[in-house]
């Protein structure tokens, strides 16, 4: 990534957005990421490429999990491990802004590739925090909700609904799409939004 980046205007950089669902994980366990979804676009308002699977997993989903996204182990049956999708993450992912709802979850899992180096990321809970201050609950939902943008985000991935990872990153795309013409940030530069970026891993 271009360290410059944050110097040129929002509305002109590549965006990504990403998010996984995962196994569940029992205490002193590790998670594992099951499912993810990614979008990318040339530019913020440009159309987007979507890319979505669920991911072979070493052990069992939970059942805590499942109830929260309805994804079973049968349903792994057969599925790529992330490491056998390394050209897509990083067709997907490199040099660009990548964005998710407190992408913490996503840049651990993402450390299965060594030295990746995707970024920065915007955090778009970061960002609910900044600009709806008075928005209380500020899960993913709530924030697609009061800013308006459910319905562009089922049009831009129908037949999915939340704990989908493509529906989820989608929500989070169009989260900040939102924002930024709301508050007409099209023209600054990405520093502008310094307090929701943290640099790459």
């Amino acid at each position: 990534m271009d360290p410059q980046m944050t110097e040129f205007p929002i509305a002109q950089l590549p965006f990504a957005a990403i998010d996984f669902e995962s196994a569940g994980a029992a205490p002193g366990e590790t998670d594992l990421p099951i499912q993810v979804g990614m979008l990318r676009a040339s530019s913020l308002f440009a159309p987007v490429e979507l890319f979505t699977t669920y991911l072979a997993c070493k052990r069992p989903v939970r059942w805590s999990a499942s109830r929260l996204h309805g994804i079973t182990t049968a349903d792994l049956r057969g599925a790529p491990t992330m490491l056998s999708l390394w050209p897509t993450f990083r067709r997907m992912l490199s040099d660009c802004v990548v964005v998710g709802h407190n992408p913490s979850a996503e840049r651990r899992f993402l450390r299965v590739f060594p030295a990746h180096g995707f970024g920065p990321w915007l955090d778009t809970l970061a960002l609910a925090r900044h600009c709806i201050p008075t928005l209380r609950d500020r899960s993913l939902s709530a924030v697609c909700g009061a800013l308006g943008v459910v319905p562009a985000v089922e049009q831009l991935v129908p037949g999915k609904t939340w704990h989908h990872a493509l529906y989820d990153a989608a929500a989070s795309l169009e989260a900040l799409r939102a924002v930024v013409r709301a508050l007409q940030l099209q023209d600054r530069p990405l520093r502008t939004l310094q307090f929701a970026l943290k640099m790459p891993d």
